[in-house]
């Protein structure tokens, strides 16, 4: 393997691989949190209907995301298998973002099927840069503590992009004088989309530039597609860590899906902006700290520790009603602590599990790896947006008017109940994980001999000899 490749990664290195989550954090918030209720109030689409067409969207990505991958692990270019997806997608996902952001003034049927185009294609576009991207980052070192260092990095950015996309709209509409009425949120919209565009474009070709791929022998050629995915399916360490991730993360997707929906028609706030502010500032205030105790403890430890800490503060929130706006705001903070870890651990795990796939199977294959991650995460948003607001349509949700009892119950169980268990249920299961900071050594050790012909042991398995 290079040298660069084992060695630590310069700051201005880590600043341009993570620079981009900044900016296509802005398909994360304003999609599944701002959009929605875009479209149900200002534009007018059905909020089941909507609901219907962001889960179905991701039966599609459960499709293109794998593809995605495995095509960039196997495109031959001089610039590398990934840089040409992250520097032609970001074209098409600032183009595709903008429309959505900005729906024609037409019939509700035509309006409703301008947002299932526009869905369908931008989230095509981001995972053709997504998963490519997200791919470099195991390429970049197989150092098991700089890895944390690298992905606590790149989603400290993300969360600092979603910080940022999360406040846009209320300065976005402060800095522009903006009306709080339908023109005033189209006009808040267009600005977003005029700002973030260029911005996304800029950063994912800055990362291009600097970032540099592993040489064509480490490329995997030989797998195909339907055979590799069993291969995967063998691999203990990732399914145990992909089954908690998606469980923990289903939880985390549904508070964002209704933040605003559960502080306007629960708390009878206005103040959910200000809320989620709180949530970002102190996932990202916090996961330095949780970083170095990730180098002391180990990643799953840590890990674990994140989400039983994010968790056990959540859980009083389903207790909250009007009036407790202060109250929700002390637990938002100390879920909070644990967010940031939640994010980046699992992402350094995963690394980790791909170079025991490596040792397993002798090739490289971070495409295949993160089109499945990348499911999980849709996925889990799908659940998030779908069932949250399909629930909310079936129990009688009626925009911009007082909630009944039954709608009230329904936000708060799927806002803190159901969130909660999911982690407690993820808590468990990444309990089995089993790769160590020592037994990750063994494994880049067996990869280096087996490079070289010798057989060796598989080290989660030691009768198991490997040639």
């Amino acid at each position: 393997m290079p040298d660069n490749a084992t060695s630590r990664v310069p700051l201005l290195k880590k600043i341009a691989y993570a620079m981009p989550a900044f900016f296509l954090a802005v398909v994360g918030i304003p999609i599944y949190v701002y959009i929605p209720k875009f479209y149900t109030d200002v534009v007018g689409v059905n909020i089941a209907l909507l609901g219907s067409i962001l889960f179905s969207v991701r039966i599609f990505d459960a499709v293109t995301d794998p593809a995605l991958g495995y095509l960039s692990d196997r495109t031959q270019t001089r610039v590398g298998r990934r840089r040409p997806y992250i520097a032609v997608g970001s074209v098409f996902v600032a183009l595709t973002m903008f429309m959505l952001f900005n729906p024609p003034r037409v019939s509700a049927s035509l309006e409703t099927a301008w947002f299932a185009g526009c869905i369908y294609a931008l989230f095509l576009c981001w995972t053709a840069v997504v998963v490519p991207y997200e791919s470099l980052g195991p390429e970049i070192t197989f150092d098991y503590n700089e890895r944390t260092s690298l992905f606590g990095m790149r989603d400290g950015f993300l969360i600092a992009g979603t910080l940022a996309a999360a406040s846009s709209p209320a300065v976005v509409q402060w800095l522009f004088g903006l009306a709080g009425d339908a023109d005033g949120e189209r006009a808040k919209f267009f600005w977003i989309a005029v700002i973030y565009a260029p911005l996304l474009i800029g950063s994912c070709w800055w990362c291009v530039l600097v970032i540099k791929e592993l040489p064509p022998r480490n490329r995997s050629r030989t797998t195909g597609i339907w055979r590799g995915l069993r291969q995967i399916g063998r691999n203990r360490p990732f399914v145990i860590l992909l089954i908690a991730y998606t469980v923990s993360a289903i939880g985390n997707n549904l508070p964002a899906t209704l933040i605003l929906y559960y502080v306007e028609y629960v708390l009878q706030s206005k103040f959910a902006d200000a809320f989620l502010l709180l949530y970002f500032v102190t996932g990202i205030l916090f996961l330095p700290g949780w970083i170095i105790i990730a180098r002391r403890t180990g990643k799953k430890v840590a890990w674990l520790a994140s989400m039983a800490i994010n968790t056990g503060a959540f859980i009083g929130v389903f207790f909250l009603g009007p009036g407790d706006a202060v109250i929700y705001g002390v637990l938002v903070f100390l879920s909070g602590i644990g967010f940031g870890a939640t994010l980046a651990i699992p992402s350094a795990i995963q690394a980790d599990v791909i170079d025991y796939d490596e040792l397993l199977t002798g090739e490289r294959r971070e495409g295949q790896y993160i089109g499945l991650w990348s499911i999980a995460k849709k996925f889990a948003a799908a659940v998030g947006v779908g069932a949250g607001l399909s629930i909310l349509g079936l129990v009688g949700y009626t925009p911009n008017v007082e909630q009944s009892e039954q709608v009230q119950l329904t936000l708060r169980t799927l806002y803190a109940l159901v969130p909660s268990l999911c982690n407690i249920i993820a808590f468990f299961i990444a309990l089995a994980y089993p790769i160590s900071s020592n037994i990750h050594k063994e494994i880049r050790e067996a990869i280096s001999q087996r490079q070289k012909g010798r057989p060796v042991t598989n080290p989660l398995n030691p009768a198991q000899s490997l040639t």
